[in-house]
């Protein structure tokens, strides 16, 4: 069937100007645009726009993953195309190489498939042999958001307000640990890729295209993710010496700090968040010294991660905020 013809059936009110061809080798992304129709399996997608990347302040388009309406249904989806690249990421004196990997994506859709704590789609072949990952949309705002957007002083927030959303985040490490035991890792751990479904308020992992070659620890690139988004838990956001000059920081802003009191991964984040605010009970900072310059030890399995947080949400619980 013919674009104008599939339009008119299916979405009338679309202008008909504004539509294009239908392609079924989606090798070329960058010339899928507004109007086109690519036609995968037994259905066809109408091609509204390109995804962006929105976290952090920043809109970067990425190309290759396509806003659509599903012609046959009328649901709306995202549609990812393949796309490669790779760059290394630094541990300390390793260095891990990542990768973009299609097929990995499809391999942990389909062991994901009906569980709620993962985002939901399916692969299917183009006609060129593309493996399309075609994926529900998760409707909520980032995980995140309930840090940044809450009102509490520091103080406050940590007694009050993070026990809750620990409990919460430890369900969705036991996630990941799934994954692990499958063999699978997320491979792209980061606090815009963990989301709060808006009708059942679960947390929700999306992404999963990244995987790494880290041979010293397969899945350590993940826990390491795990210890970021654990550190801008308890930081209320993530504590760096520019973010120590800031009015609304309420830390010892004279807290002598060093270098091996910043996270491995990234310097300037610091991970002995005891130093500014010592109230912090010990258990739980121990934990976060896991991924600061100075431990010798790290965690090789979530379940170990799991275990010690499971001691800091104790010990958190019972402090006195007062």
């Amino acid at each position: 069937m013919r674009a104008h013809q599939l339009v008119a059936q299916y979405y009338p009110d679309f202008p008909r100007r504004r539509v294009g061809r239908v392609v079924t080798d989606t090798t070329d992304f960058m010339g899928i645009g507004y109007g086109d129709i690519m036609a995968l399996g037994d259905l066809h997608y109408l091609v509204l726009g390109d995804e962006k990347e929105r976290s952090f302040g920043i809109e970067d388009p990425k190309y290759w993953v396509k806003r659509c309406l599903e012609l046959e249904t009328g649901v709306r989806k995202i549609v990812k195309l393949v796309f490669y690249e790779s760059f290394p990421v630094s541990i300390g004196e390793l260095s891990i190489q990542c990768f973009r990997s299609p097929r990995k994506e499809a391999r942990v859709l389909n062991l994901v498939h009906g569980d709620s704590r993962f985002m939901q789609g399916r692969t299917v072949l183009d006609s060129a042999g593309n493996e399309v990952r075609i994926l529900d949309i998760v409707r909520g705002e980032l995980f995140a958001h309930r840090v940044h957007r809450n009102p509490l002083d520091h103080r406050r927030y940590l007694f009050e307000v993070l026990p809750d959303l620990l409990e919460r985040f430890m369900g969705a490490c036991a996630a990941i640990a799934m994954l692990h035991q499958h063999g699978e890792n997320h491979g792209d751990i980061r606090r815009d890729h963990l989301w709060v479904e808006s009708e059942t308020g679960g947390l929700v992992w999306i992404d999963f295209d990244y995987t790494y070659e880290f041979h010293e620890n397969p899945f350590g690139l993940d826990i390491f993710g795990l210890g970021n988004i654990l550190l801008y838990l308890c930081g209320k956001g993530f504590v760096t010496r520019l973010a120590m000059t800031e009015d609304e920081f309420s830390g010892d802003r004279n807290a002598v700090l060093h270098p091996e009191d910043f996270s491995i991964l990234f310097r300037h984040r610091l991970c002995n968040l005891r130093k500014v605010y010592p109230y912090i009970p010990k258990e739980l900072n121990d934990v976060l010294l896991h991924f600061a310059v100075q431990s010798e030890i790290f965690y090789f399995h979530v379940s170990e991660f799991l275990e010690d947080l499971q001691r800091g949400l104790w010990a958190l619980r019972q402090g006195d905020w007062s």
